[in-house]
């Protein structure tokens, strides 16, 4: 049983979702695990009939009939759901609650929650962190300051599910002022009726038994560049973005998986926050990416070997990758590839991960990255190989387009690309935080 945790190399936005469909299109998959973030994540799948969904919180395989799970660690928000699943309804999903179980133990995502995450963005001003709006982080904050925040198991007792919303509301309203949400009443009669729809378990028994059954697919969200401890500080999500929460899944069902990173051609970012290699110039516009009301615009620029470099160290190592959107350097002769960074003429190659939760060497990272620029850029003949070399990984599967019959099989690392230029530079010191190589 080939177990496979997908995670995103970076900022997001690199195609876990049709990988995610790739994935079940290739054999039969028990179930797809999400097992971080929540109702902000915006998977794109197309189906070879044309048909498109973004998927938030169901699994990126549900077009083709695959179960999902939702783990302790996702934020789950009931109303966003029963949106998402008229949806797929409507895309000939005939019963998407059906194909859905969560964990009792993960937390709820409610209006208030939404509204407050709004407001604080709101008041930041000009120094906005960067959100999607739909008070994912709001909730992981507030449990982390309350031990009885609402959590899925509630919808299925009225009594305490009122009690724990209600102290919710005010104390957001103690501390925000008035906050714009629905009644009470309405927001506890959608709760109880999502309790009535999906089958709320206990996670633990059945991941073990999805696991021991067959094969399965742990989609990540957003990317580790944006991760809670280990992204550019404060401009991350509320989550643990790495391989970590899966493993910690799968060790409890005594099984491993194959460690899958994807990345771009190109890298991007949705909203505000360091972006090194961002060049506004590259002609390469996204159908289902835009600015947003609260994200920001969504920004391109060069693939960052450096940036990427990182991501895969702090992931405790990677296995494969799937690299994505390989059509895009036919498409932008502009596009290069950056292998190094200059900060106050000095070279940059590799970013030092600080201790772990040390949120102020990921502050001093930040800085640092404000101020570097790319220095060393070039265009390889081949893409995918080269982009593997640099990362040290085999390629699993290189995607052409948005539908599973435009991905192709991976052939592994190939040759390494040229030597990177800069070299005379290397007596010159390095800033905090980096070493040259």
């Amino acid at each position: 049983m080939n177990h496979t945790v997908v995670v995103d190399l970076g900022y997001g936005d690199a195609g876990k979702g049709t990988t995610v469909d790739w994935l079940c299109a290739r054999e039969p998959v028990t179930a797809v695990i999400r097992f971080n973030g929540g109702a902000q994540a915006a998977h794109n799948v197309v189906t070879p009939d044309g048909r498109h969904h973004t998927f938030a919180q169901f699994g990126s395989g549900t077009l083709r009939g695959v179960p999902t799970h939702l783990s302790r660690f996702v934020v789950v928000d009931p109303l966003a759901l029963a949106a998402e699943a008229a949806a797929l309804a409507r895309s000939g999903v005939p019963d998407p609650f059906g194909l859905l179980t969560v964990d009792g133990d993960a937390l709820l995502a409610t209006p208030w929650h939404r509204a407050a995450n709004q407001l604080r963005e709101l008041r930041r001003g000009a120094d906005r962190h960067g959100s999607c709006g739909v008070g994912v982080g709001e909730t992981m904050a507030y449990a982390q300051r309350h031990p009885d925040a609402p959590r899925v198991a509630d919808v299925r007792d009225p009594v305490r599910l009122r009690r724990r919303l209600t102290r919710l509301r005010d104390r957001l309203t103690d501390e925000l002022g008035p906050i714009d949400a629905p009644p009470l009443d309405d927001v506890l009669a959608a709760f109880r009726a999502f309790g009535e729809a999906v089958a709320v378990v206990d996670g633990t028994a059945v991941r073990r038994r999805l696991l021991r059954a067959g094969p399965c697919v742990f989609e990540g969200a957003q990317g580790v560049l944006l991760d809670e401890w280990r992204g550019w500080h404060p401009y991350t999500t509320w989550s643990t973005t790495t391989f970590d929460n899966a493993a910690t899944l799968l060790a409890e069902a005594d099984r491993s998986a194959l460690r899958l990173g994807v990345v771009r051609t190109y890298t991007t970012r949705h909203g505000a926050g360091p972006f090194v290699t961002e060049d506004p110039a590259l002609r390469l516009p996204e159908p289902h990416n835009g600015t947003g009301c609260w994200q920001g615009p969504f920004r391109v620029g060069h693939f960052d070997a450096v940036a990427h470099r990182y991501a895969v160290q702090v992931c405790g190592g990677v296995d494969a990758l799937a690299v994505t959107h390989a059509d895009a350097p036919d498409r932008e002769p502009a596009l290069r590839i950056c292998t190094g960074y200059e900060v106050a003429r000095a070279p940059l190659f590799r970013l030092i991960p600080g201790p772990a939760r040390d949120l102020a060497h990921q502050a001093e990272l930040t800085a640092l990255l404000h101020r570097a620029r790319p220095a060393v850029l070039f265009r390889p003949d081949d893409w995918p190989t080269t982009i593997g070399a640099l990362l040290d990984l085999p390629v699993l599967m290189t995607s052409f387009g948005p539908r599973a019959t435009d991905k192709r099989p991976g052939s592994g690392c190939g040759a390494r690309p040229p030597s990177r230029p800069g070299a005379r530079h290397a007596g010159r010191a390095t800033p905090a935080g980096v070493k040259a190589r």
